[in-house]
């Protein structure tokens, strides 16, 4: 089974466009559980933070709460130890995702962060889109 690690950018986006790539891969997790997503500490401190922005909050469309819609996804999600690796991303910020994939066994790290993007592939763990993610999902595996 596939395993991701996502970043906050993904949450939120989900959040706030839930037609789109990032609510799609969201939506399709929490229905049919077709890969997991793995997650750290850090990653859960870092996504309810941005969940908390005002300015998220208030384009949010309906009563859709986001700090309780991401406790829903949490529970269904694989944590994993927060274990840095040295300086391995131009953006320090970005090294807890690759530590993520890396302790939780992920092959991909879904973001749309463009310098983040540009590292394209960390100790075979793929750095990719959420569009890339689904064109993934709706691949079927190698026989």
């Amino acid at each position: 089974m596939l395993r991701a690690v996502f970043d906050p950018n993904v949450f939120a986006s989900a959040v706030l466009q839930p037609q789109g790539p990032s609510g799609q891969l969201l939506a399709r997790f929490l229905r049919d559980a077709s890969f997991e997503v793995v997650i750290t500490p850090a990653i859960v401190e870092e996504v309810m933070q941005v969940l908390t922005y005002p300015k998220l909050r208030k384009r949010v469309r309906g009563n859709l709460s986001p700090d309780l819609w991401f406790e829903d996804v949490l529970a269904l999600t694989h944590i994993v130890d927060d274990r840095l690796p040295p300086g391995v991303a131009k953006n320090p910020g970005d090294d807890k995702y690759l530590a993520a994939a890396r302790e939780g066994l992920a092959t991909f790290v879904v973001t749309d962060e463009p310098g983040f993007l540009a590292m394209y592939e960390f100790d075979r763990v793929r750095i990719v889109t959420p569009e890339v993610f689904l064109e993934q999902l709706a691949t079927p595996p190698p026989a």
